[in-house]
């Protein structure tokens, strides 16, 4: 387990409010609901990681584009589709 270091943190009334009735519900601790809503929005805000590689060129092996693009969408993601509208 990582060491764990304090902060403090300003909000209003009503939220901490909230937060207390919600510990107490779940049978949980005030700071263990921060933390797992902490990384959940980092989680779902964070930039997407940088690729694992770059190439350009050519090669006389037909499947090394074909690998590439595989493992690309691995790394990336499928493309994704633009609408154009009709």
């Amino acid at each position: 387990m990582a060491a764990l270091k304090r902060t403090t943190i300003l909000a209003e009334s009503d939220l901490l409010d909230r937060l207390d009735r919600h510990a107490r519900r779940t049978r949980s601790t005030k700071t263990a609901l921060i933390a797992a809503a902490l990384e959940a929005y980092l989680s779902a805000h964070e930039a997407a990681p940088p690729l694992a590689f770059i190439g350009v060129g050519r090669s006389s092996h037909g499947r090394l584009s074909l690998d590439a693009r595989r493992i690309a969408g691995r790394e990336i993601g499928p493309p994704r589709r633009v609408d154009k509208g009709g």
